[in-house]
């Protein structure tokens, strides 16, 4: 062989195995959208404890999860209590759509961690909820309200990010 030859020639010894990175297994696929959703189960149960001590200060209504059923149409599912409906859904984005969206772009985010990252992917998300959420809140009431939601969509981040910096270290078998 010629110089020419030899330019792009890997030396490997014959005898060595070449590990080959698995990325596209189901086990794999179906491991990162549990830690997604147990990352985002985790996160929306934090965001609702800040919820509910806005609600405690007269500044967020759990009736606004109702608007959420209403515009699915989901709300004929039970048709007694909507709220629960809204929340329902808001729990599924919270565990399935957001993650998914985190997962994708987490990479992106400014931080070292992901738990890091999550906090300005809170703070986005934080601006589409506050305005959708606002049930005409004024005074004190209104800064209670938008300070209380920012904290608890960076509280949503934070611990996403968490959990995927958590498990996604995690040998592939928890247990």
């Amino acid at each position: 062989m010629d110089d020419n030859e030899t330019r792009g020639a890997v030396d490997v010894d014959a005898n060595e195995e070449v590990a080959e990175p698995d990325f596209d297994n189901l086990i794999g696929i179906v491991t990162d959208g549990l830690i997604g959703a147990v990352g985002g189960l985790v996160g929306t149960a934090v965001m609702t404890a800040i919820l509910l001590v806005a609600a405690g200060l007269g500044a967020f209504q759990f009736a606004s999860f109702a608007d959420l059923a209403n515009l699915t149409g989901l709300n004929a599912l039970l048709p007694g209590n909507p709220i629960a409906v809204g929340y329902v859904i808001f729990l599924l984005g919270g565990m399935v759509t957001w993650p998914l969206l985190f997962a994708s772009i987490g990479s992106y985010l400014p931080g070292e961690e992901f738990a890091i990252k999550g906090l300005p992917y809170g703070f986005v998300l934080w601006t589409g909820f506050a305005p959708a959420f606002y049930e005409g809140f004024s005074g004190a009431a209104l800064v209670v309200y938008l300070v209380l939601t920012f904290l608890g969509h960076l509280a949503y981040g934070f611990s996403l990010g968490s959990v995927f910096d958590y498990l996604s270290t995690r040998p592939t078998t928890l247990v």
